[in-house]
């Protein structure tokens, strides 16, 4: 692998690895949903160079259905996903929402299943349940000592698989690259978080119970200072912005499997990083969960016979020859990652075709006319 394909997977693999660590850090100084806004507004404005560039390059004008794409796609991840996500990170250790948050791929495959009918191979079946069995083990259900911020921040996990999904389909369906449309859903749910915190001054708010008071008069640049100034430039353009942008670019360069890589090495990395600058303690307990969530991720991106080694030792009665077995995965792993053609490729997909086409009615006439031809010269 090149030295380029190399930065362009452990660059964010580190700014992602660093992103509930900054954001708690920083929590301490604005209001969770102030900084919510902050860094996917910056964000959002940070990726508005390049995603004004594809849309110039590639002539994109959007309809207005593509703008309620857009809209809602947005809303779910600005407002929902990462409004739990940074209420779960003030409320608990930073290292376990980076694990829970980590796990968001494998719901992505659930919802991708239920809503989409796309087909759950026997390897995703299996890393499902590594990936479960993992956070059941960090989270320790039959001991929570902070339940609330657990439930919030799996909450978020699977909001964020559901954005995942959403951001895929919608922009195949529009017909611009997953920058784009990340670019523009950051931005249109920045804006939707802001309607929603400029209600929190009106009389509104009086319905909000007193034990949530953070959701009422909400501040939009109130904690900035220029001592805070870099770490919110680190979170919003690194974290947000740059991060979200390189994992896209390195989908590109190198491949999505490659790219996965990000999601496969944080949950390991994070707790380490929160250990080294936030004091958080690993115990043993979320070690072992860290093992089995890597291998349920290894086992999605390359372990299709691992899978079925693996399953083999408790399916031994199984009907299916083992070849078989392997064969269905291997091609289900082989066809995962297909994207659905967008609007602009489907068009040039039918206009290759129709040219094509076009030839062969003329070469057919051609060796008609000369069929026909040679045909009558002998009569004659």
């Amino acid at each position: 692998m090149k030295i380029k394909s190399i930065l362009l997977i452990l660059i964010p693999t580190f700014l992602f690895s660093s992103m509930e660590i900054a954001l708690k850090v920083a929590g301490n100084t604005f209001n969770p949903v102030e900084l919510n806004f902050i860094r996917f507004l910056i964000g959002g404005l940070a990726l508005l160079p390049f995603a004004w560039s594809y849309m110039r390059k590639h002539s994109v004008l959007l309809s207005k259905s593509d703008w309620l794409r857009c809209a809602v796609t947005g809303f779910v991840i600005v407002v929902v996903s990462m409004s739990l996500y940074q209420l779960s990170i003030q409320m608990t250790d930073a290292s376990i929402v980076a694990i829970m948050l980590s796990a968001n791929p494998i719901f992505g495959l659930i919802i991708g299943f239920v809503f989409l009918r796309e087909k759950l191979s026997r390897t995703n079946i299996f890393a499902l349940v590594l990936t479960l069995v993992g956070l059941l083990v960090i989270i320790n259900p039959f001991n929570l000592k902070n339940p609330v911020g657990i439930t919030l921040g799996l909450l978020s996990s699977i909001i964020f698989g559901v954005y995942g999904v959403m951001s895929r389909v919608n922009s195949h369906k529009i017909g611009i690259n997953a920058l784009t449309m990340t670019c523009l859903s950051f931005l249109f749910g920045a804006g939707e978080l802001a309607i929603l915190m400029g209600l929190s001054h009106t009389s509104l708010a009086s319905f909000i119970p007193q034990n949530y008071s953070e959701f009422v008069n909400i501040p939009f640049f109130q904690g900035l200072t220029w001592g805070n100034l870099p770490l919110i430039l680190y979170i919003s353009v690194l974290v947000t912005g740059a991060a979200f942008g390189l994992y896209f670019v390195s989908m590109d360069e190198v491949g999505v499997v490659q790219a996965s890589l990000i999601f496969l090495v944080k949950p390991a990395l994070a707790p380490i990083l929160a250990l080294g600058i936030l004091g958080e303690a690993i115990v043993p307990r979320t070690v072992i969960g860290i093992i089995i969530i890597l291998l349920g991720s290894a086992i999605t991106l390359v372990g299709a016979k691992v899978a079925y080694s693996v399953i083999s030792l408790f399916v031994r009665d199984s009907k299916l020859p083992k070849e078989e077995v392997e064969s269905e995965i291997e091609h289900d792993m082989a066809n995962v990652d297909e994207p659905e053609p967008s609007k602009k490729e489907q068009l040039e997909a039918h206009l290759k075709e129709t040219i094509e086409t076009q030839k062969e009615v003329e070469a057919t006439i051609k060796e008609n006319i000369k069929h026909d031809g040679s045909t009558v010269g002998e009569k004659d």
